[in-house]
């Protein structure tokens, strides 16, 4: 059965609460469009810029280019973003104003057009998209004997198919929608509880809400034998739940890292403020990347 593209989309985009963000802001987002990075993007309110890398969608905030920008942070499947934890700990100093975490979904993808009327997926041969998105479709494309090809995004791909019979992509909803496709089967993914994380970044601060999260990052003394316990200890001791904890390393030797810690909480809250004091003085450095409600 086909589905129109954008016939999905509608939904998505009212899924967020975008009370901090302005028509005329301009946000940079990890392009190009069609992207699951844009599919999240377009749940904000504001003009959405396009960049080729994470790196130059972060420093269009830093050079106000742009006022805010999204990357993906994590994958429930794949684990961390290591080039935006790498930029939020050395490169920049910009706030976590929101976080999102969206569903991936990825969908089999046809031409309108192309005498494509009547394809069935026992038609479809040939598959383009990138090779995370394929990887994770792997047990799908086996079972219907399709052969693939690789393509620098899932954007592309559904792009490439245009005009072209019996040709499939895989790509999101979004891709569907701009590109004029029809969705020939949708969520082929292996795996389903895929997610992705993104975070919003700006020079702006989060106002305290009744449900927030606080992200920080700290290096250990060298020389401190179990400071980690130490700090965990410190959470543990006010009651104070931690949601995630993940090590990068320091790049200044083997054997050095910096922690990257979620917990619940606000950083301006009395006892975040006495556990961030008593943490300064267990770290070598440390980083509040911001303080943002946690999303629903």
């Amino acid at each position: 059965m086909l589905f129109r593209g954008g016939f999905f989309i509608s939904n998505l985009t009212n899924i967020e609460d975008n009370s901090n963000f302005k028509k005329h802001d301009k946000i940079a987002f990890l392009g190009p469009n069609g992207t699951f990075t844009h599919e999240a993007a377009s749940t904000l309110q504001g003009e959405l810029v396009s960049y080729c890398s994470i790196p130059s969608v972060m420093n269009s905030v830093v050079d106000d280019t742009c006022d805010k920008c999204i990357v993906p942070i994590e994958n429930s499947i794949e684990g961390p973003v290591g080039i935006t934890l790498d930029f939020l700990a050395n490169q920049i100093n910009l706030n976590i104003e929101k976080e999102i975490i969206i569903p991936i979904s990825h969908n089999l993808l046809i031409d309108r057009g192309s005498n494509n009327e009547n394809i069935s997926v026992d038609n479809v041969k040939v598959v383009y998209s990138h090779s995370q998105a394929l990887a994770q479709c792997q047990n799908y494309l086996e079972t219907h004997n399709m052969k693939t090809h690789f393509t620098l995004s899932t954007a592309a791909a559904a792009k490439s198919i245009k005009g072209q019979a019996e040709i499939a992509a895989i790509g999101t909803l979004k891709a569907a929608e701009i590109y004029d496709l029809d969705i020939l089967d949708s969520n082929i993914h292996d795996i389903k509880n895929n997610q992705t994380r993104f975070i919003i970044l700006s020079k702006n601060k989060s106002k305290m809400t009744t449900n927030d999260k606080t992200s920080i990052l700290f290096s250990l003394f060298d020389d401190n034998p179990g400071g980690l316990h130490d700090i965990l200890g410190v959470f543990a001791e006010n009651n104070v739940n931690l949601t995630k904890i993940e090590s990068r390393p320091s790049k200044e030797g083997l054997g050095k890292y910096i922690f990257f810690v979620d917990f619940e909480g606000h950083q301006d809250s009395e006892i975040i403020k006495d556990i961030l004091k008593i943490i300064k003085t267990k770290t070598s450095f440390l980083k509040i990347l911001g303080s943002y409600p946690i999303a629903k």
